[in-house]
């Protein structure tokens, strides 16, 4: 039996302090340690578009809102451990074309590349509800046993789901971590907007890969409805750090799988203190090394220790 997370509980909390153009109230109180550090996981990229692995603390220089701080440490580990959780699109629109057949192949494919000797994944599935199907675990197996359960059925709250998922995942503190979505992007009955759910996921630090499954060929590009939904779900994936895929075919399929995971092998993870002004911060993290492009999240909450 399927078990119910409460409803966007933790998703809720966050919200409640979201961002930046948006807020209208007054920041909550907040009590303050006496050094709070930010958090933030980036991938670097060359003009070709390849990983670069191997650069060091003093190769990075972080801008917080155009002020520069210094980088207090540096994780490179090609080695870490990997939380990866898996929201799988279980509304009705799923059942149009092969959907839902399409992500449980992505799914299966993204579970097959990790390591369980230190790697967990966990899957969670939606429609006007979070469900959690399988909890983290270094079992992967179990997960990938767990793909069929997911049916497609009722309407969507895909933005409320990101939100409440992300939180989760924002509890594995100790590894590199990634949100997958899969989805057809429609979207009836989420609370939050995008622009919210990218705040709460750059908040916590967790980067939103989104994999839209392809209504039909790419000439579906062209309807307005569609190229709306692939805007928005595009832009809240890269503000968190993440990244935006439409499932084609096989071959496009595969290449985005390939770099989802790269990325989450060569996550660089660094750590600054966090500005004394509390609120949203902007941020920026680049290189000194020319020709070099840096993906990260956009921005931080500062008065809360991260």
């Amino acid at each position: 039996m399927i078990s119910r997370l409460r409803r966007f509980a933790v998703a809720s909390v966050l919200v409640s302090l979201v961002g930046p153009a948006w807020a209208q109230d007054p920041p909550p109180t907040v009590f303050r340690s006496s050094v709070d550090l930010v958090s933030m996981a980036a991938v670097v990229r060359d003009k070709r578009g390849k990983i670069v692995p191997s650069l060091r603390r003093e190769d990075f220089e972080v801008l917080d809102s155009g002020k520069v701080r210094p980088i207090l440490d540096l994780r490179t580990e090609l080695a870490a451990p990997a939380s990866v959780a898996l929201l799988m699109d279980g509304s009705g629109s799923m059942k149009v074309g092969a959907a839902n057949e399409l992500s449980q192949r992505i799914s299966g494919a993204i579970l097959s590349s990790l390591n369980p000797s230190r790697d967990d994944a966990a899957l969670y599935s939606f429609d006007t509800r979070l469900l959690s199907v399988q909890e983290f675990t270094h079992d992967l197996p179990s997960v990938t046993s767990r793909l069929s359960v997911v049916d497609a059925w009722g309407s969507t709250s895909l933005y409320d789901a990101i939100g409440g998922t992300a939180a989760i995942v924002a509890k594995r503190t100790a590894n590199r971590r990634a949100l997958v979505v899969l989805t057809d992007g429609a979207d009836t009955a989420s609370a939050y907007t995008p622009e919210q759910v990218s705040a709460i996921a750059s908040a916590v630090d967790v980067p939103v890969y989104v994999f839209m499954m392809a209504t039909g060929t790419r000439e579906s590009e062209k309807v307005p409805f569609e190229a709306e939904r692939r805007s928005l779900l595009a832009n809240l994936a890269r503000a968190t750090g993440g990244d935006f895929f439409v499932a084609y075919d096989t071959a496009t399929t595969t290449a985005a799988i390939n770099q989802l995971v790269e990325e989450l092998r060569h996550q660089y993870v660094l750590a600054f203190e966090a500005s004394s002004e509390q609120g949203w911060r902007n941020v920026e993290v680049r290189t000194r090394k020319k020709g070099l492009s840096v993906r990260t999240r956009g921005w931080y909450l500062a008065g809360t220790a991260e």
